[in-house]
């Protein structure tokens, strides 16, 4: 593992650690939100390139990054109205997009600077992250600890395992915002990546984006993507859920039994012939299609991202989860420990 400079914030300096495998694949990862900076792998002719969107200077991360590569908390995606209750007691977390809480609020940890722990993990082949997030930060109740290790391996695998302990009752929902193009950051819209997704159900949500408490099957409605389908095919649909969407960003329900480790995608895209499966603990993932990309934030070799020029696949509990009782629980309290794993695995067809 490499270690080079990649700027200052708040006065701290900021790292990218290069993470390398045997078989020419390369993750920079930088400790300011934990971010992927750039996933270098293999297409079917055996040319490395870069798949996930960001850009070229810490700088452009500090002022405008709609997520992308963060580390995601304290709690993500969506929040009702900023507020929801543990045990009677009712908590206001800060409000950053209208009415509701997103990803961890004003300041989650997408935007803190993380300590590094160069003495654990595989050497050159982990980086361990550590964030101590006070009690009452963004409105979140309790001290919570957080760990988080990227991993490379030589099965072109990015692992991220995530673990948290708290000293209060609070809610946790860790996840990883890559956005993806399997064909290059910037070179064209995700429209023909064929998508397969391990959920015969999704939550619908209202036009506010927050889930309606339903779980609905996918089969009949452009949801169904349990077959590998190109992500363009029925986006366009006049369907009520993709308006309230501006296309795919919902949160869909695996098949797999709660807490096993299992596949939850896959996504190929023809023209570079890369594929990417993902594998999670996690009982959701958020499927979304890069609907609020418009071409003003300018990426890595000075190319806009435009709109649908990228995805993602959120492993998560649901969205608004401490407001639905018939949600998975995102409740931790002192003495149990949160513990989630997820995979990236990449491969090159002919």
């Amino acid at each position: 593992m490499t270690k080079e400079s990649f700027g200052h914030v708040d006065g701290r300096e900021v790292f990218i650690y290069t993470l390398r495998n045997t078989r020419g694949m390369e993750g920079r990862i930088t400790n300011y939100g934990g971010i992927v900076v750039s996933l270098k792998v293999a297409d079917r002719s055996g040319t490395a390139g870069d798949v996930v969107l960001g850009f070229d200077s810490l700088a452009s991360y500090v002022k405008d990054n709609p997520y992308f590569g963060c580390l995601i908390g304290r709690c993500g995606n969506r929040i009702a109205r900023g507020r929801f209750s543990i045990d009677g007691t009712e908590y206001a977390l800060a409000r950053n997009v209208g009415a509701d809480a997103l990803h961890g609020g004003i300041k989650g940890f997408d935007k803190v600077v993380w300590e590094v722990n160069e003495n654990e993990g595989v050497p050159g082949r982990s980086l361990v992250l550590s964030y101590v997030s006070k009690d009452g930060e963004e409105g979140y109740p309790g001290t919570l600890t957080v760990q988080v290790t990227y991993t490379l391996s030589d099965s072109n695998d990015l692992r991220i395992d995530y673990h948290a302990t708290t000293d209060k009752p609070t809610i946790v929902n860790l996840t990883h915002h890559s956005c993806f193009n399997l064909a290059g950051p910037g070179d064209g819209d995700i429209l023909g990546h064929e998508v397969m997704v391990a959920a015969d159900r999704f939550t619908p949500m209202d036009a506010t984006m927050i889930p309606t408490g339903e779980i609905t099957p996918v089969k009949g409605t452009p949801f169904d993507f349990t077959t590998s389908t190109p992500i363009g095919a029925r986006i366009g649909w006049p369907d009520q859920q993709l308006r309230a969407g501006l296309g795919y960003d919902h949160n869909f329900v695996l098949n797999k039994p709660g807490g096993m480790f299992a596949l939850a995608g896959r996504v190929y895209e023809p023209t570079s012939g890369r594929a990417m499966e993902v594998h999670t603990t996690e009982p959701g993932i958020q499927f979304y299609t890069g609907n609020f990309l418009d071409g003003h934030h300018i990426g890595k070799g000075e190319k806009p991202y435009k709109h649908r020029y990228g995805f993602c696949l959120e492993t998560q509990h649901f969205p608004d989860a401490p407001n639905h009782p018939e949600f998975p629980s995102i409740i931790l309290r002192p003495g149990q420990k949160y513990l989630t794993s997820t995979l990236y695995r990449f491969s090159a067809g002919k």
